[in-house]
């Protein structure tokens, strides 16, 4: 736990009787500097992983051309220790952009919100796919439209749970990190 400003701060869940106390953390970067912060966390060896897809740039020009941008603007997931992510903030000025997301759905005040490994293991799987297969979508997409939890059992996503949903007058199956 850290103390800030006499207001407590803690994990969405503990992960030291696992034997790993590392958490994925989803972490807000001001003015969209999560390239740069990527490269800087990359260079410290610190896993993390940003939701990539391609967006066609310049379509009104003579010159309209495919570059892949984050997918979700000004987001970052961080692997380590809120430890570590603290003290990494304080003493790198790169790094000094990252920001804690609160667990809104969380019964304690200030608590930080984190992401189980299966789950993010599942959403990397599917967000690392950056062909035009892979949409992302906000909560007014998926709220109430409660669906049937299925695994994919064959093809690039074999392995990954999710929950069927209709989408754009679609059925897909969507992968959701809670809060």
């Amino acid at each position: 736990m850290m103390m800030a400003d006499k207001e407590i701060t803690t994990l969405g869940h503990d992960t030291t009787m696992c034997g790993d106390p590392k958490s994925w953390f989803p972490m807000r970067v001001t003015y969209s500097r999560e390239l740069k912060v990527k490269a800087e966390l990359d260079r410290l060896k610190i896993e993390n992983f940003i939701p990539m897809t391609y967006q066609v740039m310049d379509a009104d020009t003579e010159h309209p051309h495919r570059e892949l941008v984050p997918a979700i603007n000004n987001l970052i997931f961080v692997h380590s220790t809120q430890e570590r992510i603290s003290y990494l903030k304080q003493k790198n000025e790169v790094l000094e952009p990252l920001r804690y997301i609160l667990d809104q759905t969380a019964q304690e005040a200030h608590t930080i919100m984190t992401v189980k490994d299966r789950q993010m293991e599942n959403f990397m799987r599917v967000a690392s796919m950056t062909d035009n297969s892979v949409m992302f979508l906000n909560d007014e997409w998926v709220i109430g439209k409660e669906g049937k939890h299925v695994q994919i059992m064959g093809g690039v996503f074999e392995g990954v749970k999710g929950v069927i949903r209709r989408v754009k007058r679609c059925k897909r199956v969507v992968v959701e990190l809670k809060g």
